[in-house]
């Protein structure tokens, strides 16, 4: 039977419980935050943005590039041409010189028997071809090695005779594949920095309020004020009207407290006085013990709901969970009709409170010693174990009995919900397991219901872990005493 609850407590998470329907699922759904959801929408905008601009601008200066190159090298090989036709010859060679050590221009005979490369046939360089031809001639040839010599050669003639021109390629040169990647992944990364930047600015109002929001989820109203001078108009009056709803939400969560409790207070007072007169004017003893009884469960309901508009608020603190446990089994010792079964680590810990603690197994117990029970016997056998794992602990609490319908199992920490098995039997107010799940999450915990495959009900509590463990003194029979006590109160 143990075995079978150390399975179960395995697990990080009360999410694998058996046959625990969908709204008890506790692990959040994989997605992405709407941070980096506008953060990817804005990078992909801007970098597509880029390329489409990268794109259309090379095709916008692949024409004046090519017009303006081919310009140039016609413009130098006229001059050339014009130079060498109108020097002196015995001028010539030494022009050719000074062409070739100041400019880099050299002027070479172009012979039948020399061997050339046609220039790469990209659709510039092409481009620059036709051009050249249409300002050279017909004549004119471009090459991009002769008899094995890189460079940029231009073939013209100067009456009959043929020449090489050599230039430098670099010159006239477009710009590199490597130049454009360069300057495109630096307006890539300065685009994904500037849409970090936006989509930060964007989310950070929704943040503030999200966080605000479980803040007045979790019923602390003062810290879950927005700043009501935002900069944007919009935002300004959103945080304005959160921040007047969280002032009514707190107003009325104050009302009730107060209501409730000036209504339990003001019947208290009859319900005295009934007691006293029931105790001293009914004769018969079975009908004045029946009637003591209704006064007595008039009262415990009060305490309910006391308990249940209890502020959400608790002080957590290092608490020993093996003394809380036994201190709340200390104080139902005197009911035959419960057996309990414990499977505790020695000395864990948790990070709680005490008499909330307290408050949470009782009323399981109780719930149990009700609803539980087994019907051969007619006695409510209880398993209680825990398991600490990482930075929590597992505390699993178990009855015998005939477990609940799986549609009824999500209502079951619902105010003044009774399951089916429960009605006929009812003497409470329904808000037993609602005061636990309360509690739970007020002190961080999480807590989930499940059916059992061997049957009866499974209450799965999953608390914090102090995350220094001091050690742990000797509890003693005073100690366990005090204990009890403090259990005796929680359920009183």
């Amino acid at each position: 039977m143990i075995r079978g609850v150390n399975t179960q407590l395995e697990a990080t998470s009360p999410a694998p419980l058996e046959t625990a329907p969908a709204p008890l699922e506790m692990r959040p759904r994989l997605g992405l935050s709407l941070f980096w959801r506008t953060f990817f929408l804005l990078s992909l905008l801007l970098i597509g943005s880029i390329v489409a601009w990268l794109q259309t601008f090379r095709q916008l200066e692949f024409e004046p590039r090519a017009v303006q190159t081919a310009q140039q090298i016609a413009s130098l090989v006229n001059l050339s041409r014009a130079a060498l036709v109108h020097a002196d010859p015995i001028a010539r060679v030494s022009l050719i010189k000074t062409l070739a050590d100041q400019e880099g221009v050299r002027i070479l005979p172009r012979e039948p028997v020399d061997q050339y490369t046609p220039l790469n046939a990209s659709a510039i360089d092409q481009r620059i071809v036709d051009e050249l031809a249409s300002r050279l001639g017909s004549g004119a040839v471009m090459a991009s090695a002769v008899n094995r010599e890189d460079g940029l050669w231009i073939g013209f003639k100067i009456d009959r005779d043929d020449y090489w021109m050599l230039l430098d390629r670099t010159k006239f040169s477009q710009v590199g594949g490597k130049t454009w990647l360069v300057w495109l992944i630096t307006a890539a990364a300065l685009s994904l920095a500037g849409a970090a930047v936006i989509a930060r600015l964007i989310n950070r109002p929704l943040k503030q309020l999200s966080f605000a929001a479980s803040r007045v989820r979790d019923g602390d109203f003062d810290a879950s004020r927005l700043d009501e001078k935002a900069v944007t108009s919009e935002i300004r009056e959103v945080n304005i009207g959160f921040n007047r709803m969280a002032q009514q939400l707190a107003k009325i969560e104050q009302d009730r407290a107060v209501m409730l409790a000036g209504i339990s207070h003001d019947l208290r007072t009859p319900l005295a006085r009934l007691r006293l007169e029931t105790e001293m004017s009914v004769v018969d003893a079975d009908a004045r013990d029946h009637m003591a009884a209704d006064i007595d469960q008039l009262d415990a309901i009060i305490d309910k709901f006391l308990d249940y508009a209890r502020p959400d608020h608790a002080e957590l603190k290092p608490v020993v969970l093996n003394d809380v446990i036994e201190a709340c089994m200390y104080a139902i010792e005197d009911h035959g009709d419960i057996k309990v079964n414990l499977d505790l680590p020695k000395n864990v810990q948790v990070l709680a409170d005490e008499v909330e603690l307290a408050r949470v197994i009782s009323n399981l117990l109780e719930n149990a010693r009700r609803y539980g029970k087994t019907p051969e016997t007619g006695v409510a056998v209880v398993d209680i174990a825990a398991r600490a794992r990482n930075e929590w602990v597992l505390l699993k609490v178990r009855d015998h009995g005939m477990g609940v319908s799986p549609e009824a199992l999500p209502n079951l920490v619902k105010p003044f919900f009774r399951g089916d098995a429960a009605r006929t039997a009812a003497t409470g107010a329904g808000l037993g397991l609602a005061i636990v799940d309360k509690t739970v999450q007020r002190m961080g915990g999480i807590f989930a219901l499940a059916n059992t495959t061997s049957g009866g009900l499974a209450a799965h509590i999953k608390l914090q872990r102090p995350r220094q463990m001091p050690p742990v003194p000797g509890g003693g029979a005073a100690e366990a005493e005090r204990r009890a006590a403090a259990a005796r109160e929680a359920t009183a």
